[in-house]
């Protein structure tokens, strides 16, 4: 409700046309997360990404000067949204590159690989063993010699079946069992779930409904979310969706969210109400394409950072980012699925697989559990390249971890034209023998701008035609009309907008260059100071494996050109999709599997690059291409002694 004596403005945002009050004195980004309007800001209002750009159409705003404009947008009436305080009735237009794609969101092709436990990558399955199972029990009626109490006779009845003896049973279920059990001529499904060291009894059916028990699946991602319909009587991936994290109208990554979160009262539960949500509607639509009542799904698995956990439970976040750097939990007890807000059968159980640290989470210890790093005879390096880049080494002896903050560069922040992987992002780049572009967009359609493996791409075809020097300066040539210099500052063009039928040409920058450099940098050196610590050669590494979305298009030679990833040979670097989900299903579908993923957790040691003196001093060697050392990189070596 209105505040008395406070002045309110209208905001209309087009193209949706939805219209929102705001105070005098808010900002458009307050306006557009208040109208449930998507505007792209990386930087979660901080006035430093520049994703935020919009058109003032009508009315009157106060714009902070910013740098992150060209002369040509402020001319044109583009504003930021996060610098731009309403001072009276205003419509804006939200330009495509600021919206959200949602027309894109896929789940990931390698993840789709896994359609169960049985295709794990090493080594024996674990043994089918759902966390949740449905029994149908043909129990004798009681008589005057079986005298054997109505709950007694069905836990009977279950350890005889199953061999479980240590059970409990809730209020609600203790009382309908008599009934129950009379109205069904004592044949009965009971769904019965595993509560740490215990087996709940979950609830009790008539008749043999043990055909119909389904899960979900859950990659609780900082920008996307995933969820697997999961039929647990056989094992089968049903179906599969994903949507865009809600939360990201709070920042693009999870430190800005912390911040949010702790602003003020009811964040966090604001946050927790955003992405309980996303997870409702992907289940809805699931259960609905599918036929199925939602009261046949009887448990939720979820994974994701330990940031992204604490959103989802409602935990105080504040401590993760404050050293020592503390989660309020990194193993969380399973709960009732509704306590959360998660909507699937009532009495439905929800599993939150176990974090390591801070800044290590659960998608990291379900995908380590997911390619059996803790089962390998050789030494493994697992990796996933994000924003929070995590790297794993070890065996089945040790597994030491580390967290990287590589920024968000790859992601498309604090890059001009940078953007997600979404239609219109540059994906594939290279430069042909004429000197001229070659590239390829996600949907084959004009380039809107680039993402995180068309940046990468990028760099290495630059660096290999010469245009780029091994400190990542980009060269000047009056011969090559791509070069230019914008107010002292030179950049290169990828895309000319008369050959794309584009606005503007899709540049890169020398600062662009310098973000990407120092990203890749982070990552090489927490791989490099690792390794060291733990007093091994990176040429005794057998198995690199490559973790998320962005993993999945990377070029391999072109990884290793720019100096991201070992000079090793090829085959023995893997792409493994979304192992968060997949290890998440792989637990679900075996006990043992959700137990190993906690044994993980339990054994993995968390190795602070901070704290280590010489990591600093690497990730300046990083920051050249490939490495101030190129003798690390023998491959690379060889490519430029022969130009």
């Amino acid at each position: 409700m209105p505040e008395p004596n406070v002045e309110y403005h209208e905001v209309r945002f087009l193209p949706d046309n939805i219209a929102v009050e705001i105070p005098h004195g808010n900002t458009i980004l307050q306006a557009a997360q208040k109208a449930n309007v998507y505007v792209n800001s990386v930087c979660g209002g901080d006035g430093i990404c520049g994703k935020c750009r919009v058109l003032l159409k009508q009315g009157e705003v106060r714009s902070r000067p910013t740098t992150l404009l060209s002369r040509q947008e402020i001319l044109q009436n583009y504003v930021l949204a996060c610098e731009s305080i309403v001072i009276g009735d205003v419509v804006v237009e939200v330009p495509e590159e600021s919206e959200l794609d949602r027309s894109t969101i896929l789940v990931g092709e390698e993840a789709e690989r896994f359609t169960s436990h049985a295709g794990l990558l090493r080594g024996e399955p674990y043994p089918p063993d759902p966390l949740v199972k449905k029994l149908f029990l043909k129990l004798e009626p009681p008589t005057v010699e079986n005298n054997l109490a109505d709950h007694e006779r069905i836990y009977q009845a279950v350890k005889q079946q199953t061999g479980i003896s240590n059970m409990q049973t809730g209020y609600a279920v203790l009382r309908q069992i008599p009934s129950v059990l009379r109205k069904s001529n004592w044949e009965v499904t009971v769904t019965v779930g595993s509560r740490a060291e215990t087996t709940e009894l979950v609830q009790v059916e008539p008749g043999d409904q043990s055909g119909t028990n389904y899960a979900v699946a859950i990659d609780v991602g900082t920008t996307t979310v995933v969820a697997h319909l999961i039929d647990l009587a056989d094992s089968r991936t049903v179906d599969a969706d994903a949507t865009y994290n809600s939360q990201m109208k709070h920042g693009e990554d999870y430190i800005h969210r912390i911040m949010y979160a702790t602003a003020g009262d009811g964040s966090v539960d604001e946050l927790r109400k955003l992405i309980v949500n996303d997870i409702n509607s992907l289940i809805a639509l699931l259960v609905e394409r599918n036929n199925i009542n939602l009261t046949d799904i009887n448990a939720a698995i979820c994974a994701g950072n330990t940031a992204m956990t604490h959103f989802l439970l409602g935990l105080d976040p504040e401590h993760i980012r404050r050293e020592p750097y503390i989660p309020s939990a990194n193993f969380v007890p399973p709960l009732r699925a509704a306590q959360v807000g998660i909507a699937i059968n009532g009495r439905g159980l929800l599993y939150v697989l176990p974090s390591v640290a801070a800044y290590v989470g659960s998608d990291i210890t379900a995908g380590a559990m997911f390619i059996r790093l803790d089962k390998s005879d050789d030494l493994c390096l697992f990796i996933d390249v994000g924003t929070n880049g995590e790297v794993v080494l070890g065996n089945k002896d040790w597994i030491i971890c580390c967290s990287a903050s590589a920024g968000p560069a790859f992601e498309g922040s604090g890059v001009k034209y940078g953007m997600r992987a979404a239609r219109g992002a540059i994906e594939r780049f290279q430069i042909d023998k004429n000197n001229e572009p070659q590239y390829e967009t996600i949907g084959d359609i004009p380039p809107r701008g680039i993402c995180g493996s068309g940046l990468l791409d990028t760099i290495a075809a630059l660096f290999e035609a010469g245009i780029l020097d091994r400190t990542g300066r980009l060269q000047a040539d009056p011969d090559n009309k791509r070069i230019q210099n914008t107010d002292g500052v030179l950049e290169y063009v990828l895309v000319r907008q008369e050959n794309a039928g584009i606005d503007d040409d899709i540049i890169i920058t020398q600062n662009d260059i310098t973000n990407l450099l120092r990203s890749k940098a982070a990552i090489y050196a927490a791989i490099s100071i690792l390794v060291e610590s733990m007093g091994i050669d990176i040429k005794d590494v057998q198995h690199i494996y490559l973790a998320g979305g962005f993993g999945n298009y990377l070029d391999i030679h072109h990884a290793i050109t720019i100096g991201m990833l070992p000079d090793l040979p090829p085959e023995r670097i893997e792409f493994v999709g979304n192992t968060a989900v997949s290890g998440a299903k792989a637990a679900l579908l075996s006990t043992s599997a959700f137990r190993a993923v906690e044994e993980i957790s339990r054994t993995m040691t968390y190795f602070d690059l901070m704290g280590n003196p010489k990591y600093m001093d690497e990730f300046i060697s990083a920051n050249f291409i490939p490495h101030t050392d190129i003798e690390k990189f023998p491959s690379v070596a060889k490519m430029v002694s022969r130009t």
